[in-house]
């Protein structure tokens, strides 16, 4: 079972898309900050983290340059998720180290195919969905 940290401050969207992962077979660990969220990848080492770009404590951006910067957790696929969806806000989320990117609110069959795109790439996977 593929374990993802979902980064999410907000309760209504952490609560609304941690229990549709649970449904599809992940096991969805929670930050509700990007200082937290730094802490638990490198403790927790997930398969996937799903950021949000707007956080306190450390914004998205910021945890995102140091989880890239550090060697043991540079190599865990991010996703960014954001409710900027200009076109500015996908390069600069890739420039800062996301693989991908995906804008809210989130349409969980296209943030799904992301998901598993990422994890098949490192031989992951949460089964079928």
């Amino acid at each position: 079972m593929a374990r993802i940290l979902l980064v999410e401050d907000n309760e209504m969207n952490r609560d609304m898309l941690s229990r549709r992962l649970n449904r599809r077979g992940f096991e969805v660990l929670i930050a509700e900050d990007g200082g937290l969220a730094v802490s638990m990848t490198q403790t927790e080492r997930p398969d996937l983290v799903l950021m949000d770009m707007s956080l306190p404590v450390i914004d998205g951006w910021e945890a995102t340059r140091r989880l890239k910067a550090d060697p043991e957790t540079a190599g865990i696929p991010i996703i960014a998720l954001t409710a900027h969806a200009m076109d500015s806000d996908r390069e600069r989320a890739l420039e800062v180290g996301c693989d991908d990117y995906d804008s809210k609110p989130v349409d969980l069959p296209r943030l799904l195919g992301k998901i598993e795109t990422l994890l098949g790439s490192d031989g992951g996977g949460a089964g079928s969905s």
